[in-house]
């Protein structure tokens, strides 16, 4: 197959090895360089590539061809005529907008560690992935046979996971680190890769639009117990469109908020390896009409952390649908800790078993239950075999709170295919978890 690999930089500048209108030589070899990225603590040979041939100008990084790795520093377009591949990091750098058409099918590479496939839209980059219900985009790994013009292949399931990384997406909006820090390092990228910084005081930063989007059989290794999420937001901002996007299959966990302002709507997660819908560093948006169907290796459905710093910050989670795996050997549907804040609201729970619940894990998410910053309102749950009361569903670890009485005031139980809340599932027809019969 031929070969478009985006000329090496440094990541330090963001500047581009350059080449004249008639110059298509291979770029100065980098020694050290594993990724496919030259970052700026970085010498020596070989990046991974060939300077692309010039279109008149003097910057040297446009794709020609279906193979994606290393810096986009202008605007370019992922067309459906062909089957991408993701070899490693493609970066949409500061100031560049990588558009993607309906249909389109990206295929990442097998590899972990440094050499794990990833699209990662950096600060100041902007991605514009607009699939509609016939032409959803799709990300899934080089091993699925899925062909273009198709929807799913035959040879893969939800239970194939981290057989390449995921897709990040970070801005400039406001989270809560550390030590108030303003910006940090996303979960998944190594700390010397400057692509990899997110987080800011803009609230309404604008990093595009991703919206019928299917992300498949992520989650590669990339160090000890680390895998990359299905699809990470970090810091992204109001200005940003999430809308209709499905995560399956992977190791880590589906979705996963590090603050940020952003609202996120029409969301499934499917047979994850990890957490379902994982928020974290006071994600402050909503998550509205979302469906997390768990699988024999899936943890908790939600996993919820508060604020890092003194930032504060509280979603709203709006309609929401849980379907569980009683067999699964670990998870519950909820794990509240940290410091965790915000509100559930029309939630609708089936399929899990005795065990699995939903849990206060510490006395800054106790308190913040008791005063009203973490809330619950119009539960309904198809009890587990055993469980006759919604009490024994809600569980504070503290005892500082009346969490389990208080159930019954915003939880009732109800047998399953009554419910009047949660998901409207009729909007995910277009999916693969709808392909498979999960809901």
């Amino acid at each position: 197959m031929k070969k478009l690999i985006i000329a090496g930089f440094a990541i330090a500048t963001l500047g581009l090895t350059s080449c004249s209108e008639d110059d298509d030589m291979p770029i100065e070899q980098l020694a050290t360089c594993t990724d496919g990225i030259q970052n700026g603590n970085e010498t020596g040979v070989d990046c991974g590539g060939a300077c692309a041939p010039c279109d008149g100008g003097d910057n040297g990084a446009v794709p020609q061809d279906e193979d994606l790795s290393g810096l986009l520093s202008e605007d370019f377009t992922l067309t459906n005529d062909i089957i991408w591949e993701l070899n490693g990091k493609f970066v949409v750098g500061e100031g560049a907008t990588l558009t993607i058409e309906p249909g389109t099918i990206i295929k990442g590479q097998e590899g972990t560690g440094s050499l794990a496939s990833a699209l990662i839209v950096a600060r100041g980059g902007r991605i514009m992935a607009e699939g509609t219900a016939e032409e959803p985009i799709i990300f899934t790994s080089i091993n699925d046979n899925i062909d273009l013009g198709e929807k799913q292949g035959s040879n893969l399931d939800e239970n194939d996971r981290g057989l390449w990384g995921g897709v990040l997406i970070l801005g400039n909006a406001p989270s809560s680190f550390e030590g108030d820090s303003e910006e940090s390092q996303i979960e998944g990228i190594p700390a010397d890769d400057e692509f990899g910084r997110f987080g800011g005081n803009d609230a309404d930063d604008d990093s595009g639009v991703f919206k019928y989007v299917s992300i498949r059989h992520g989650g590669a290794l990339i160090g000890s117990g680390n895998e990359i999420n299905g699809l990470t937001l970090g810091g992204v901002g109001a200005g940003t469109v999430i809308d209709h996007v499905e995560v399956v299959g992977n190791v880590d966990d589906g979705i996963e908020w590090f603050g940020g302002t952003v609202n996120t709507s029409n969301l499934v997660v499917f047979a994850g390896g990890d957490d379902g819908l994982d928020i974290d560093m006071a994600y402050s948006g909503t998550i509205t009409n979302a469906l997390a169907i768990q699988g024999a290796e899936s943890d908790h459905a939600l996993e919820i952390d508060g604020p890092e710093g003194t930032l504060e910050g509280a979603f709203t989670i709006q309609d929401l649908s849980i379907i569980g795996d009683a067999n699964a050997p670990s998870g519950a549907i909820a794990d509240l800790r940290d410091g965790a804040m915000g509100a559930f609201n029309n939630v609708y729970v089936r399929g899990f078993n005795d065990i699995q619940n939903v849990e206060i894990d510490d006395s800054a998410s106790a308190a913040n239950y008791t005063d009203g910053s973490l809330s619950f309102s119009a539960w309904e749950i198809v009890l587990p075999e055993g469980v006759t009361s919604v009490s024994s569903i809600f569980e504070d670890t503290t005892g500082s709170t009346d969490f389990s009485n208080d159930a019954t005031n915003f939880a009732t139980a109800i047998e399953q295919d009554q419910e009047t809340v949660g998901a409207d599932l009729s909007v995910f027809g277009w999916t693969y978890a709808s392909f498979r019969g999960a809901f």
